[in-house]
């Protein structure tokens, strides 16, 4: 499959991937990206591929791998650098593919972050936004959306952004993937960048690199609009530690959720 090497960036959401992947993009070997759809095309493409009466009458199933193969190596055709990292949460609910795509083990870089700073980060954002714009889950969970509780509930719904989110790690954890996944705790990579990112680069198994954590050029970019949020994916140039925000935005009845970090036990 093309010379080109395929990672991928696939976690909690507030919890940095986007300055993962621009820090990342400073060593001039890689190409990261912003939050790609490529995965999902692949995705219908293997769906729609069996339905087809054509394809059921004539089966051909190495044709189907290389036009998967294809889409993936096509799409970055224009890419001069050698690594690629792909970000999309939905990676991990597709090993399986992606390994049978890749013809060998996928790696994953998966940020992660306190479960209770990850809510308050949305219920910061939902309170900046809310000046002026309603968001599809205050739409339609009205009722539980009147309470700071009610709304960190339903961020945590299996359908809803931070609980698909983390129902998508701890499952690939138990289809067996552990080995496959990094896992790229927000507060490590914010207080030990440089340490982290040694980490990394090691289980990535590529040549170490100098990264500039005091100075991030910010080269991915979104249209957060479409979100309902303003700056969601905006970072800041400096890697520096950020002190808990949960106990004064969300408050006591957060502790329900310290049970959920895992990886932090």
């Amino acid at each position: 499959m093309g010379d080109k090497e395929y990672y991928f960036i696939s976690g909690f959401p507030r919890s940095g991937s986007t300055l993962l992947a621009n820090i990342l993009a400073q060593n001039p070997r890689f190409h990261a990206t912003a939050t790609s759809g490529i995965m999902d095309i692949m995705f219908g493409v293997r769906n729609q591929w069996d339905k087809l009466i054509e394809f059921q009458a004539s089966p051909n199933d190495s044709a189907k791998l290389r036009v998967l193969r294809g889409i993936l190596d096509n799409y970055y055709a224009d890419i001069d650098k050698p690594v690629v990292f792909d970000k999309s949460r939905g990676w991990l609910s597709l090993l399986e593919m992606a390994e049978h795509v890749l013809g060998h083990k996928a790696k994953v870089l998966v940020p992660v972050r306190d479960l209770r700073d990850v809510l308050a980060s949305f219920e910061k954002l939902w309170r900046k936004n809310s000046v002026d714009t309603q968001i599809s889950q205050e739409s339609d969970f009205y009722f539980q959306f009147q309470t700071v509780q009610g709304r960190s509930d339903v961020w945590m719904k299996q359908d809803q952004p931070v609980g698909l989110a983390y129902r998508r790690v701890t499952d690939a954890i138990q289809r067996g993937f552990r080995d496959r996944m990094f896992l790229v705790d927000f507060d490590d990579m914010t207080r030990d960048p440089e340490g982290t990112f040694k980490q990394i680069y090691q289980f990535l198994g590529e040549e170490p690199f100098e990264h500039d954590f005091n100075n991030v050029e910010q080269v991915t970019w979104e249209n957060d609009a479409l979100h309902g949020f303003k700056d969601l994916h905006k970072i800041k140039s400096k890697v520096e530690p950020m002190e808990p925000q949960w106990p004064k935005v969300l408050g006591g009845f957060a502790d329900k959720y310290k049970e959920l970090n895992f990886w932090k036990k």
